[in-house]
């Protein structure tokens, strides 16, 4: 079946929704095509907040680039942070437009946090669960959206551009356009959606890891298949390990603790009780994300643990009570109550600072198709993200996306000689087992060879067992007809194959990327 849009937003993050909120409008029809619900997406993990000036009494647009740059190692585009940055508030007010509900003290301002790289409290949030709220705020506009048609559980396999039409297309090819996306349907049939524009909102990759605070549709989908579409990916080597999720062997994703909690004045502690922060920064626990990480991994590999502790018990309980319910309510769960016991953590994957390379505009090097939000590489972070700057950059780009794409989509027409997806002469794979544990492996070389610490060594063994499963996996897909579970094992290989390369290509350490064979050397720029 072929189904015809002028827009067609792959995701239902943040970004996605955002974007398909702004350019639906009379005559134009937009589809939002999401791989499981509306609910389960990265922006509904989202604890801490959204970054934005908004206290100009104390801060301001200059202190918070600079607190970016800085976080990204000087790594950054000063023209990309500058961006997000001053129109920040304004995007803040376009959220609250849209129903978002930031928490605000007796006196009607905004009740800020201050998370680890800030120089000021200037992030917004709704208690501990400020993603879920903008998540929710932003689908009940979304349904109620009379240009906007909703397919859950349909899962993008590819998106469809000249090579599709009998064209043979490499990275060197100048003019590769997208003409839309197939999709595997809920029943298993695979559908054209042809559109003028496709926006690519996908999510991050956390799921190419064995232990993340992403939720496990975080593969990458996005990114792998705008590669093999020969677009152009960037900086993927820089994979943000948040220090510290709750440590419960057993839960795949991992509950997350928000560095709001650090802000707040929570301490990190080895398994003897002992402070330890004072050994790897001036700032403490409150350092940038990088730090902080590797601060933890470094005192766990130094006495054998599996975990460190956070320690709040020394704040007052009925407002710790209330800044952090979800996390109170997740704890004494499983029999910590964080008022008298000292929280178990430790770091997991968490967040993809590079990704689908896009200018300004949001644009990939893929004409008529953008990318917003974690999957892109839009030049903020650099090296690393500053704490809470994703969400803030989703909406800044998806505007920048939604306004661009508006004003050129009557330009573009709908190809009607795409072909229709051809699966003769495969069939259902016999045993499932057989991508499960595939999905398995892939986990594991990552988390053991491609984590926190790196080398050569440890990259190059990555890579060589890695290429054993790419190579099964293309036979098996070829061999296959189209399904969900092959399809996501086929993406965070590729994924995890661009996190390598790129690994291997930065002869440095660098922000999040950090290797024995490259110590470090100091400050990259100015502070």
């Amino acid at each position: 079946m072929t189904r015809e849009y002028d827009y067609l937003v792959i995701g239902a993050g943040i970004a996605g929704m955002s974007f398909a909120l702004k350019v639906a409008g009379e005559g134009r029809r937009v589809a939002i095509v999401c791989k499981t619900t509306l609910d389960e997406a990265n922006t509904a993990l989202a604890q801490g907040g959204v970054a934005s000036v908004t206290n100009l009494a104390v801060d301001d647009f200059d202190k918070h680039i600079h607190d970016t740059m800085v976080a990204g190692d000087w790594l950054s585009d000063p023209q990309a942070v500058r961006k997000v940055v001053t129109e920040a508030p304004g995007q803040i007010r376009q959220l609250i437009e849209w129903g978002v509900d930031f928490d605000k003290k007796d006196d009607g301002t905004f009740d800020l946090h201050r998370e680890g790289g800030h120089s000021e409290f200037r992030i917004l949030h709704h208690a501990d669960n400020t993603g879920y709220e903008i998540q929710q705020s932003l689908i009940r506009a979304l349904r109620s959206n009379p240009h906007i048609d909703i397919y859950e559980n349909h899962f993008a396999i590819e998106i469809i551009t000249q090579h599709h039409l009998g064209r043979i297309v490499t990275r060197r090819t100048p003019d590769i356009t997208c003409y839309g996306a197939y999709v595997l349907t809920p029943s298993g049939r695979v559908d054209t959606f042809l559109s003028r524009v496709t926006l690519m909102a996908t999510g991050g990759v956390g799921a190419v890891y064995q232990t993340t605070t992403n939720p496990l549709v975080a593969t990458g989908d996005g990114i792998a298949m705008v590669y093999r579409a020969k677009g152009t990916v960037k900086d993927m080597e820089f994979i943000q390990f948040h220090p510290t999720a709750l440590y419960h062997p057993g839960d795949r994703p991992s509950f997350l603790i928000t560095e709001a909690m650090r802000g707040y004045g929570a301490v990190l502690r080895n398994l003897r009780g002992e402070e330890f922060m004072h050994k790897y920064d001036p700032r403490l626990s409150l350092a940038p994300r990088d730090i902080v990480a590797r601060a933890i991994d470094s005192e766990m590999k130094q006495y054998g643990d599996d975990h460190v502790y956070l320690d709040v018990t020394h704040k007052d309980p009925e407002e710790t009570r209330r800044h952090f319910p979800n996390i109170y309510r997740k704890c004494l769960e499983l029999g910590i109550d964080i008022t008298r016991d000292y929280i178990p953590v430790a770091p997991a994957a968490h967040y993809l600072c590079g990704g689908i390379l896009v200018d300004a505009n949001g644009e990939s090097s893929i004409k008529r198709l953008y990318a917003v939000g974690e999957c892109s590489c839009t030049g903020l972070h650099g090296g690393n993200r500053l704490a809470s700057n994703s969400l803030i950059e989703a909406v800044v780009y998806a505007d920048a996306a939604a306004h661009h794409a508006f004003a050129n989509a009557h330009h573009y027409a709908l190809r009607t000689d795409v072909p229709e997806w051809n699966d003769e002469g495969t069939r259902h794979p016999e045993e499932m087992v057989l991508i499960t544990q595939s999905i398995k492996e892939v986990n594991q070389i990552m988390g053991t060879y491609v984590g926190i610490v790196r080398s050569n060594l440890r990259l190059d063994r990555a890579w060589n067992r890695l290429d054993i499963l790419y190579e099964e996996t293309e036979r098996l897909f070829k061999e296959s007809k189209a399904s969900r579970e092959i399809c996501e094992l086929r993406n965070i290989i590729n994924v995890g194959y661009l996190i390598m390369r790129q690994a291997k290509e930065r002869k440095e350490s660098r922000g999040l990327h950090y290797t024995l064979d490259y110590p470090p050397t100091g400050s990259h720029g100015k502070e």
